[in-house]
């Protein structure tokens, strides 16, 4: 997952939801997001994952280029799927 601004060990939650699996096994997609559905985790690490090369060249030019490139990103840890309860008005 591409880095988020959250601190390790807080919690985050995605309100955007494709689809989920409920308890029966059956399979519910959005149109193209699920409504009143969200993701909770908590995040577990902020890092960056290994050098990547990048090397371009032409042949028989004498081109050569060479650049390396570390993609940041949070690893999180799902700790619930579920339903948003919404607000009640009271009446």
């Amino acid at each position: 997952m591409e880095k988020l601004d959250v601190d390790v060990g807080e919690s985050v939650t995605f309100p955007s939801v494709l689809t989920v699996v409920d308890d029966d096994g059956q399979l519910q997609a959005g149109s193209p997001y699920l409504e009143n559905t969200s993701v909770t985790g908590e995040v577990v690490q902020q890092a960056r994952t290994k050098k990547t090369i990048v090397f371009k060249s032409k042949r028989r030019k004498g081109y050569k280029r060479k650049l390396g490139h570390r993609q940041s990103f949070t690893r999180v840890k799902i700790t619930a799927i579920g339903a948003v309860e919404e607000e009640s008005d009271g009446s």
